[in-house]
């Protein structure tokens, strides 16, 4: 039976990997709109860090789901899911292909896979957790999240407290582990085709080369005192799930006197590598996304996305 889903196309890929410059053009020919799929992008105030568009781009690339939280908010995966959603059958219905592009692994499985019904934050439970992770400190609880909940341990980074909290949260109210509950299944099928494209460099040495050329640039555009400006808001703390951003971490360190401009630069550089590796890694666990050298040119991209649009419209005739 013929799929009379509307298209959507998925462009993914590791930071500085070159897909929002081919997401932006594809959006000029098609008359589109994107998505952007970015946690760091829907913070308003972080923007050279988090290599947010400029105006320009957005007047020729309407983006969608940027500049939606002020920094001091908390943003999930789950909250991404629902305010997407309208986006993309606003465009649908205006006879737009919504394009969904960024590297936040964790909102396109959100979207496009859906989110289990994770037990409801408990008060007590929290304060119980986090009164042993001040006795105990951060790696320990980490430590008894691999004894848990391994799989997800493997996720989480043992300097992430908010994420480690939830998932030892998680397995204290309901018994079950969050790799558990995450392994549920979608009720009922994503009401869009997509088009899974995943943008990355053949060689991986061409995409460390544009990560450390475009932290060079930053620091040109004044990122530094992008993050004295974020620095100065009262309501912020190096541990908020947008100052742990990559880039913005560092410089955080760097600017409180921890670190000297070397050390912060070889920080952030190696951060920014470190987080494209684990980007490219969940993108190679989707069966389904082709993958493309955007080095390939414009053209053979194109043509991919033709092909997925032709078949879409002969599905729907």
């Amino acid at each position: 039976m013929a799929d009379r889903r509307p298209p959507a196309i998925a462009i993914m890929g590791p930071t500085a990997s070159g897909k929002t410059a081919y997401a932006v053009g594809l959006a000029r020919r098609l008359g589109t709109e994107i998505i952007s799929v970015d946690s760091a992008l829907v913070y308003r105030g972080l923007n050279i860090g988090a290599a947010k568009p400029d105006p320009a781009t957005l007047a020729a690339a309407p983006h969608r789901m940027i500049d939606i939280r002020d920094p001091h908010e908390v943003f999930s995966a789950a909250d991404f899911a629902a305010e997407a959603m309208p986006h993309l059958l606003e465009l649908t219905r205006a006879g737009k292909v919504p394009l969904l592009v960024g590297g936040t692994g964790l909102y396109f499985r959100a979207l496009l896979q859906g989110l289990s019904e994770m037990p409801a934050a408990d008060p007590a439970v929290r304060a119980t957790l986090k009164a042993q992770a001040e006795a105990e400190g951060w790696q320990a609880m980490h430590a008894r999240l691999t004894a848990i909940d391994p799989a997800s341990a493997i996720r989480i980074h043992p300097n992430d407290p908010q994420r480690i909290l939830r998932a030892l949260e998680i397995h204290r109210i309901s018994g079950r582990t969050r790799s558990d509950w995450q392994s549920q299944p979608r009720v009922g099928e994503f009401p869009f085709r997509v088009l899974e494209l995943v943008l990355a460099p053949d060689d991986r040495t061409v995409l460390h080369e544009r990560i450390a050329r475009r932290f060079g640039l930053m620091l040109e555009q004044g990122f530094l005192d992008e993050v004295r400006g974020l620095m100065s808001d009262s309501r912020l703390h190096p541990d908020m799930p947008s100052m742990r951003a990559v880039g913005y971490r560092q410089a955080w360190m760097h600017l409180a006197g921890q670190t000297d401009a070397a050390t912060f630069a070889d920080q952030a550089i190696a951060a920014t590598r470190q987080l494209a590796k684990r980007q490219l890694t969940w993108f190679r666990g989707l069966g389904s996304s082709r993958w493309l050298d955007p080095n390939a040119g414009t053209d053979a991209l194109d043509c991919v996305v033709r092909e997925f649009l032709d078949r879409s419209q002969s599905n729907n005739k």
